[in-house]
């Protein structure tokens, strides 16, 4: 018997059955990607994915109608969610938040079966939730020309190169959405006031340094056409959209990690890969973040190198 999701009404995932609910129904209708396809593609990225959001309270972003329907951002876990799915009690406001942790295939695809079409880990795991092991950079360009991402190519690079010689390690993700994402792999020392303060004043360093062409100004508006270096999702209890994600974005693409040489490629984009073609990408670049959990750093030195430079 087929372990496909199309036409089943459940799947074996491992010791999981984990049920299936129309998933003929076209998520992506324009490339007929179906609910079943979602599903399936999440099930052969697990092996990488899994990496990226386990132990991490997630967010789900969920589209019962397909991408171009009604949307919306799911953070309470729901009463029939299956008690095999692990939660996690999260600290907020005036009370808390029950959330689900994907630590496993059948968690991941039974997220996909609920629609989640792109699933958004906390920056700090479930043990330690005011402790980020991760910083990320959000390069956003004013538009989605090819000018506008060749800046971003061009911001990236400098930002890179600015983050390397603070003694950081960062790696490289297309968003599947509009720019590329920068993500610094951290000790998890830092609470997440101190690394968000790290982050602005890194971002404002480089934009001082190249004014005409980086801002840090959260205003539309205000950008006067420039690169956005968003930093601001380094908060407690924001997310960040995770590798392999699958974007609510027209012929379903998917944010990819990539290797730093990748930037002179001159046919890099955003949306570069997509759900169905990410499998040939994976066949010449297996796992440009292999080495990944070796790159943490604390950020005390960092700091004190950002003191001198600044």
């Amino acid at each position: 018997m087929s372990t496909r999701a199309s036409a089943r009404e459940e799947i074996r995932v491992g010791s999981r059955n984990v049920p299936l609910s129309n998933p003929d129904k076209e998520l992506f209708p324009d490339d007929g990607i179906t609910k079943a396809e979602l599903i399936d593609y999440y099930r052969s990225i697990a092996p990488l994915m899994l990496s990226h959001l386990r132990g991490r309270p997630l967010v789900m972003e969920r589209y019962p109608d397909g991408y171009e329907g009604k949307s919306f951002y799911h953070k309470d876990v729901p009463g029939y969610f299956p008690d095999w799915i692990r939660t996690v009690r999260v600290p907020k406001q005036g009370g808390s938040l029950t959330m689900a942790v994907c630590d496993n295939t059948a968690t991941l695809v039974y997220l996909a079966n609920q629609a989640c079409i792109t699933p958004h880990p906390w920056l700090s795991p479930a043990d330690c939730l005011d402790r980020p092991d991760r910083l990320v950079f959000d390069l956003d360009p004013p538009d989605s020309t090819h000018d506008g991402f060749e800046n971003v190519r061009w911001g990236a690079r400098r930002l890179g190169d600015l983050l390397t010689e603070l003694g950081l390690r960062p790696a490289l993700m297309t968003t599947g959405s509009r720019g590329l994402h920068l993500l610094v792999p951290l000790d998890r020392r830092t609470d997440f006031e101190t690394a968000r303060h790290f982050a602005r004043r890194v971002a404002d360093l480089l934009a001082q340094r190249h004014s005409d062409r980086l801002t840090t100004e959260a205003r539309k508006n205000s950008r006067g056409g420039r690169l956005y270096l968003d930093v601001q999702r380094n908060t407690y209890a924001q997310t960040s959209v995770a590798p392999y994600a699958v974007r609510a974005r027209p012929h379903a693409p998917v944010a990819t990690p990539l290797e730093w040489a990748e930037l002179d490629d001159p046919e890099l984009g955003p949306r570069r890969w997509t759900l169905r073609t990410l499998s040939e990408r994976l066949d010449r670049h297996a796992n440009p973040w292999k080495d990944l959990s070796r790159c943490r750093r604390s950020l005390d030195r960092a700091r004190r190198h950002l003191d001198d430079l600044v």
